[in-house]
């Protein structure tokens, strides 16, 4: 991964072979920030994405392993407790135009990934709510 930082924007290259969440928890680890909007394009072979059960209070998650286009990848950036916590989206297209996506697990870089990461001062708390079964955002003034 490299990147570079203008104004507030982190520009990011994720290489071939990278994982998209684990470089970005890394670039937030590395550079301080606990709240942003984070946007992606690229191209993955191995990804997992979920769809949360609100009735069941889970994710139910499908992995496919196969070359697609991100689509669309938007998210994200806040804390849970003091740490990092990412909720991101992605959608993904195989070679015949078919999508795939929902809340995103994982995913491997097959040939770049291409992010930006816009940073806003501040911090947003999650905090889990026992109605929905997800960590909102909780507003702590």
């Amino acid at each position: 991964m490299q990147y570079r930082k203008f104004g507030n924007k982190y520009f990011v290259r994720i290489d071939r072979g990278e994982e998209v969440m684990a470089s970005l928890k890394e670039l937030c680890g590395k550079e301080n920030i606990t709240l942003a909007e984070v946007k992606a394009l690229g191209a993955v072979d191995d990804f997992s994405v979920g769809l949360f059960d609100v009735d069941e209070k889970k994710y139910h998650s499908s992995r496919f392993t196969f070359p697609a286009e991100i689509v669309s990848l938007w998210g994200t950036v806040t804390t849970k407790d003091g740490e990092f916590y990412a909720h991101i989206h992605m959608s993904a297209g195989d070679k015949d135009g078919h999508v795939f996506g929902g809340h995103l697990n994982s995913a491997r870089v097959s040939a770049t990934c291409e992010m930006i990461v816009d940073v806003s001062d501040g911090t947003i708390e999650r905090k889990l709510s026992p109605e929905v079964g997800l960590n909102l955002f909780e507003f702590v003034d």
